[in-house]
């Protein structure tokens, strides 16, 4: 589940790419006008689809061989994810903005649980 999310993440921040960008060390992408879709070197792939204000990704990670599909909803400066693994883990969260610094939480039907913040200026 880290893992997902740690790339659900990752995909997001890759939104502001150009076509066809690539980044070195994290992924290869390529971009349309509301789809991006990336692979990075260690084969697992994501897409981030955005349609109004919900983001649909969907992925393969490698190391667990498993599928995965998530989708946010964004509410002003609320957003709230739920997420579905090829393996029957299920995880739910959000991330809330407040000026330059986002806290996030999130749980899983694995156990798997946190609450971090991530800062534009000092990272997470």
């Amino acid at each position: 589940m880290k893992t997902a999310l740690k790339y659900s993440f990752i995909c997001l921040t890759l939104l502001t790419l150009k076509a066809e960008a690539q980044v070195p060390g994290l992924a290869n992408c390529t971009r349309s006008a509301n789809l991006l879709a990336c692979i990075d070197d260690n084969g697992n792939a994501y897409s981030v689809n955005t349609v109004g204000s919900t983001i649909y990704l969907r992925g393969f990670e490698k190391a667990g061989n498993r599928y995965w599909a998530q989708t946010n909803s964004r509410y002003g400066q609320l957003t709230f994810f739920t997420g579905i693994a090829s393996d029957g883990e299920a995880w739910v969260g959000y991330n809330r903005r407040v000026g330059w610094t986002t806290i996030n939480r999130f749980s899983s039907s694995g156990g798997s649980s946190a609450k971090f913040t991530c800062s534009r200026i000092t990272g997470c």
